[in-house]
Order: C-alpha cells, then structure tokens, then sequence
C-alpha cells in the first residue's frame, strides 16, 4: 500500500533538512535528492516498526501549508 506524505525541505548550513509534518519525522542529506530520499526511508522504517496505536497517535490527518504576508518593521 501507498502513502501520499508530505516533505518539507529546507537548507541548513551545507546540507538540507528534510521534514514530514504529518508524523513529526525529520531527517537530513548533503542535496535535496538526498534528504527527500533519507525522508522516505525514515517514514517506510516508522510504518515498518511502530505499532497501529503509535501510527494512529501520531498521525496528523490535516495539514495545510500556506504562505502568509505579514507586516515588517
């Protein structure tokens, strides 16, 4: 069975970060590939291993991700 997740990539020093909101999950790579990629094992790992009830507690079932205009100075 497939699993749409989320990652949320971001650059951190000479590397990136990489992180899924709907588990609370991160990991890390030297490229964007490489932290997308290290994110998918990390979440296949976590479904592997955790238990339904820890899936379940989890497991955020709304995410929204928006940008927002604010007010500077």
């Amino acid at each position: 069975m497939n699993k749409q997740m989320t990652a949320i990539i971001e650059r951190e020093g000479s590397g990136y970060v990489s992180f899924c909101p709907e588990l609370d999950i991160a990991s890390q790579g030297d490229t964007v590939q490489e932290a997308r990629e290290n994110l998918r094992e990390a979440l296949e790992l976590f479904f592997e291993t955790a238990s339904a009830e820890v899936i379940q507690q989890r497991l955020h079932d709304e995410i929204y991700i928006t940008r927002l205009e604010i007010a500077v100075g």
